[in-house]
């Protein structure tokens, strides 16, 4: 009889494994998509606002909604941690309100065997970010910023986010100010270009609609020409001669998120060859590969404050619990990633310290909360 009722421990490990696995998954999936939602609506309606000051824009509400949709997955990418944090707390929550973690618990699984496929989870949807997510992120963005070129450029509206390039050439020298800037900061739109002659005085002023990085020069289209001693007149097309190559140009825009993962290892290359520091895309990388790692400690740190029970309340408190933790974390990841971008501490201890101090202290507090 006793042989019959017997049901393998292996079989019900591996069918608990899934069944936890799925729950965290759908849990994170919900959070993600919920935050992109969120994210769509609140940057669609900020569009609208600003094509209903840009008189004349010609904006459609289609268009507004292209560029919004491209614009989402970036800022998907930087509220990621916070997405697993809450997607995993809130399936750890559901199952001790279920008293599902209890029943585990009293079939003999241990705490850290209904952890393990959270953590593997979390390792999924980090490398799928890394590898797939964030590649597609870069190149949407990319081209979220020649739409939005496109579509508010024309007002003649100054951008709270000038982009500003100083560089000096066999003509002089010239500092050129864009509205925006895409395809890796060698397209600006929106240009204005104040020339001097090599002994400092000022020569002229140009206006572009946009401007290209070729070989050698800057490629600028319908053009103003405001010269001194002269009256102003327009051109189809301008040739400003540069010394500055396409990794120069990127590395003095700051155009770290456009940048994508499988694309870093040649910016580094490219910027080591033209003499230039490649620290933020070292960095950058070194963030990208210690994902996974991040994202597990925010699942641990979700354990800590969810796998309990909750017969008697406290939900509240524990919530609120796992959200400072986890605030305390991206906290300290942003002060490590300055750091590391000021060069006070090395990319790579930069990226994966705090992944790897959020992992270790979450299973610290997991032992003593399980093991005493």
């Amino acid at each position: 009889m006793t042989g019959s009722l017997a049901i393998p421990v292996g079989a019900l490990t591996g069918t608990l494994s899934r069944y936890f696995a799925r729950k965290v998954a759908l849990s994170i999936l919900g959070v993600i998509l919920a935050t992109i939602l969120l994210v769509f609506v609140v940057d669609f309606v900020e569009l609208l606002r600003r094509a209903g000051d840009a008189r004349g824009g010609g904006a459609s509400i289609t268009a507004i909604a292209n560029l919004s949709l491209h614009r989402t997955p970036a800022i998907i990418e930087r509220v990621l941690p916070f997405a697993t944090l809450f997607g995993a707390m809130g399936a750890f929550v559901m199952l001790s309100r279920r008293l599902e973690l209890v029943v585990a618990r009293a079939s003999g699984v241990s705490a850290w065997q209904f952890l393990a496929p959270a953590v593997a989870v979390a390792i999924g949807v980090g490398v799928v970010s890394t590898l797939a997510f964030n590649p597609v992120a870069a190149r949407m963005q990319d081209r979220a910023e020649r739409m939005e070129a496109r579509l508010f450029s024309s007002t003649g509206r100054s951008s709270e986010q000038a982009r500003w390039i100083r560089q000096r050439s066999i003509d002089g020298q010239a500092v050129i100010r864009a509205n925006s800037a895409a395809s890796s900061g060698v397209s600006l739109n929106g240009v204005t270009v104040f020339s001097f002659t090599p002994e400092g005085q000022f020569r002229e002023r140009l206006e572009a609609r946009n401007a290209k990085l070729v070989d050698g020069a800057w490629d600028l289209d319908d053009v103003r020409v405001i010269a001194v001693g002269r009256e102003p007149q327009s051109l189809a097309r301008y040739r400003l001669p540069t010394n500055l190559s396409a990794a120069q140009v990127r590395e003095t825009l700051g155009a770290k998120s456009m940048v994508g993962f499988w694309d870093l290892p040649g910016a580094i290359a490219l910027a080591e060859r033209a003499g230039l520091s490649p620290l933020r895309h070292r960095l950058e990388l070194q963030e990208l590969l210690a994902r996974p790692a991040l994202l597990t400690a925010m699942v641990l740190i979700a354990a800590t404050v969810a796998l309990r029970f909750f017969r008697f309340g406290g939900v509240a408190r524990t919530i609120l619990g796992g959200v400072g933790a986890g605030f305390v974390l991206y906290v300290v990841t942003e002060f490590a990633d300055d750091l590391g971008a000021a060069g006070l501490v090395n990319p790579v201890a930069a990226a994966w310290l705090p992944a790897v101090v959020g992992c270790l202290v979450g299973a610290t507090v997991l032992l003593h909360q399980e093991d005493g």
